[in-house]
């Protein structure tokens, strides 16, 4: 999984999971990128700094790292407007409801639209399933009259989790 910075044509800055660079570009050319701030689907790759680290056999005349900690950032993002309270508590609750959604839904993976046609047909018993589709599948499987829709925030594949 790549990830990207993403930056709309509003200027909200945000960031997506892809599998590939042609993977994002399939997926936007198809509409199915949107700014989760104001809905546009005018979304572009913003550019991003890796995070290199120094060589092993390097002095360092910097000062020290700062520690790694579980806290969340709430300092302003330089290159980002700020958020109102109520656009963040918004975010919270959507990720928050996605996250519970996913505790009740299977992980199928490249085979979602297969399971997906599957389960639509009676093939398959009917749960929640989410996974990855290209967006010529995800476009199949609607012109066939079966509902998918995008997750708003990147979900991890549970063997990419350590």
């Amino acid at each position: 999984m790549i990830a990207f910075d993403l930056k709309c044509g509003s200027g909200h800055s945000f960031e997506g999971w892809f599998a590939s660079s042609q993977d994002f570009d399939a997926q936007r050319s198809g509409g199915l990128i949107v700014c989760p701030l104001c809905n546009t689907a005018n979304v572009e790759k913003a550019l991003s700094v890796p995070n290199v680290g120094r060589k092993s056999n390097q002095g360092s005349n910097l000062p020290a790292e700062r520690p790694v900690t579980a806290e969340p950032v709430t300092g302003e993002v330089m290159n980002a407007p700020a958020l109102s309270p109520a656009m963040v508590e918004m975010m919270q609750k959507l990720a928050v409801a996605q996250s519970e959604m996913l505790k009740e839904s299977q992980w199928v993976g490249r085979d979602f639209a297969d399971t997906a046609r599957a389960i639509h047909y009676g093939e398959e018993n009917e749960r929640l399933i989410h996974g990855e589709a290209s967006v010529d599948e995800a476009a199949a499987l609607a012109d066939e009259g079966i509902a998918v829709a995008p997750l708003p925030f990147p979900v991890v594949p549970p063997s990419a989790k350590n």
